[in-house]
């Protein structure tokens, strides 16, 4: 194969070392490999980085290992071309698998112009992203949290879920509150009710009546506790996400717009895809990447079933969550979409749809750097109004009708 770049080099990375090779030109034109094993504290990729250097690379590609890798390319990125790649995609030779013998397969590739690198977003983008996964940890550990503290009601025969649609608002947390004090008159814990669930009164106290003993005072106690620890730091982190958005509100703003995508959704979408879209050519691509676009599988030229394959869980959640929501506004397009897709795919599929959809709303929103235009619940109708007709014609003969369609003359 032809030789596209001159001088490169390919890194194995792991926790504690990374083994070098750079394949460089020869005296007579043959092609040189040097390999050379550093270890992976700053001190060390700092004098890696001097060795490529001294080398006269201008590439560098590296497998994608666990996390191991991004100290290792932030040294780099600032240096020389840096390609990121999929370990799946440069699988080794069998039989031939040591450190070296790996990094000198990645060179090889990566000098014959075979790797594609990975998307990985600039240093603003990737502050914002740590910021935003760790909250969606900290929003699901929160949610953990509160199934703990429905299990030990349930353990102690407090139905207070059955009545309260909220266990965890204003009433709710009054009432946890006083029995983990010691209160366990159910005529006392009802009373202190607020708002519409007073009107619930009879029901709450025998809700309330139960076996709550001292040891679900204590567990409640912590549970508690720690959903108050829980809830401040996902406050702080909030607050740290807006600073750290402040240079691209107006993108997030724009993300707004589409039905579904709240505040919280659109800094998602900011912190995984960026704002730049010139890094995916189309909306397809960028579907592709995130892994919400159908499988390929079609072999002797029948077309099987294709699953959508793995990509980034971050961003497939909140588009997930975003479509849930879009599904739920009246007139709107994407909620037509999902009944659409509904009523011959099932639930999951229309969601997905609808993610996928989303997704490509918000590179072109990005790329173009304008407002979503809503279309209508009735946009699909009026882009194929035959389909619609012989849709709409097959119910009713299903319903023992016999239609007639007439062409009405066009008003003038």
């Amino acid at each position: 194969m032809d030789v596209i770049l001159e001088r490169c080099a390919g890194l194995d990375v792991h926790q504690a070392t990374v083994a070098a090779t750079v394949r460089s030109p020869g005296p007579r034109g043959e092609r040189m490999e040097l390999c050379q094993t550093f270890g992976t504290t700053t001190p060390d990729l700092l004098t890696l980085r001097d060795w490529l250097l001294a080398q006269g690379v201008t590439h560098v590609a590296m497998e994608s290992t666990g996390v191991y890798w991004k100290p290792v390319y932030y040294v780099l990125e600032e240096a020389v071309t840096v390609l990121l790649v999929n370990a799946a995609h440069v699988k080794n030779v069998p039989g031939r698998k040591t450190d070296v013998q790996d990094s000198a397969w990645l060179a090889q590739l990566l000098e014959c112009g075979l790797l594609r690198g990975s998307f990985v977003p600039p240093p603003a983008i990737r502050e914002l992203r740590d910021l935003t996964r760790y909250r969606k940890t900290q929003i699901q550990e929160r949610a953990r949290e509160a199934n703990r503290l429905h299990k030990v009601l349930e353990d102690a025969g407090i139905k207070l879920a059955t009545v309260a649609s909220d266990v965890l608002g204003v009433s709710g947390r009054a009432m946890l509150a006083a029995l983990v004090e010691g209160t366990t008159d159910p005529l006392v814990l009802a009373d202190l009710a607020r708002g519409k669930l007073r009107k619930k009164l009879p029901a709450l106290r025998r809700a309330l009546t139960g076996r709550f003993r001292t040891h679900h005072a204590f567990l409640a106690g912590q549970i508690l506790a720690h959903l108050d620890y829980l809830e401040e730091s996902i406050a702080a982190l909030s607050q740290e996400i807006e600073m750290h958005l402040h240079p691209f509100a107006r993108a997030a703003e724009r993300l707004q717009t589409i039905p579904g995508v709240e505040q919280r959704t659109a800094e998602v979408l900011v912190a995984e895809i960026g704002v730049d879209m010139a890094r995916f050519p189309t909306a397809g691509h960028l579907a592709s990447w995130a892994g919400l676009c159908p499988g390929n599988n079609e072999s002797a030229g029948k077309r099987k079933r294709g699953t959508t394959r793995k990509g980034c869980k971050w961003l497939r959640i909140a588009l997930i969550e975003a479509a849930l929501a879009a599904t739920r506004k009246k007139g709107c397009a994407l909620g037509a979409r999902y009944r659409r897709v509904m009523r011959h795919r099932g639930h999951k599929k229309a969601i997905v749809a609808v993610a996928h959809a989303i997704l490509e709303l918000a590179y072109h929103l990005l790329a173009q750097q304008t407002t979503y235009h809503e279309l209508g619940a009735d946009y699909f109708d009026r882009r194929d109004k035959e389909r619609a007709a012989r849709r709409y014609v097959h119910l009713l003969e299903n319903l023992g009708h016999r239609v007639t369609l007439e062409s009405l003359p066009i008003a003038a």
